[in-house]
């Protein structure tokens, strides 16, 4: 499997994300780092990792936000199983596994979104299930309205990219854009173990707060467009 880990100033965090994934990795897996111009030592912690271990790789970014710097990373992996990794959660130890059997299970499944326990910086308790406080479910027109992918919390097949790169300009998020494309052309598994420690703390770059009312119906509008567009496409 692949697992794509996108980094900006991810101090002090990034090194107890990068050990708690590694500890689940074969030598046949990997797992790609792609830096989008940290300047306060996260580079030189992942390249710290690059030096003991051969299953990691570090990429630069190209410095435009979040969603391009995922994709920077996924037009790297090679693997048949893609896994995303923000900077700053901790996996837990069976998630890997877990996730796997999924799609060994039922071969049709393309992407499997699992359950976390979000936690503060010092990963401190403060909801127990994302899937209870987001109402999470599968489903397209459930994940307009109400997104529950979150790229953390999902790994996918790698057929999917076809369908899902390149991404749009104007979406939302990734993770929601992925999501919603394996609604589109595979089938999504929903696993309700927790299987992560997703940190909320000042530096998150994604929040758990909605927008104003005219921001979330513009975002949702622009989405839609560009998964008609996507789909006139294939």
């Amino acid at each position: 499997m692949s697992v794509v880990m996108a980094t900006y100033n991810g101090m002090p965090y990034v090194r107890e994300q990068i050990q708690s994934i590694l500890s689940q990795l074969t030598d046949e897996d990997e797992l790609i780092v792609t830096d989008d111009g940290s300047t306060d030592g996260t580079i030189e912690e992942i390249r710290d990792f690059c030096s003991k271990y051969t299953n990691i790789s570090f990429l630069k970014g190209p410095g435009k936000g979040v969603i391009a710097n995922f994709e920077n990373g996924l037009n790297t992996a090679s693997r048949e199983i893609l896994f995303l990794s923000d900077q700053d959660d901790v996996w837990l130890p069976h998630k890997i596994e877990t996730v796997c059997k999924f799609f060994v299970d039922d071969p049709k499944i393309t992407c499997v979104l699992h359950d976390v326990t979000v936690v503060d910086s010092d990963l401190k308790e403060l909801h127990p299930s994302f899937f209870n406080l987001r109402n999470s479910r599968l489903g397209f027109v459930n994940n307009i309205i109400r997104n529950s992918y979150v790229g953390s919390a999902m790994a996918f097949k790698r057929e999917i990219l076809h369908y899902a790169l390149p991404m749009p300009k104007d979406i939302p998020m990734h993770d929601q854009w992925i999501g919603l494309i394996n609604e589109m052309y595979g089938k999504c598994g929903l696993c309700r173990e927790r299987l992560g420690l997703y940190r909320r703390h000042e530096g998150t770059v994604t929040s758990l707060e909605h927008g104003s009312l005219s921001s979330m119906l513009g975002k949702r509008i622009r989405l839609v467009k560009d998964l008609i567009i996507r789909r006139m496409q294939n």
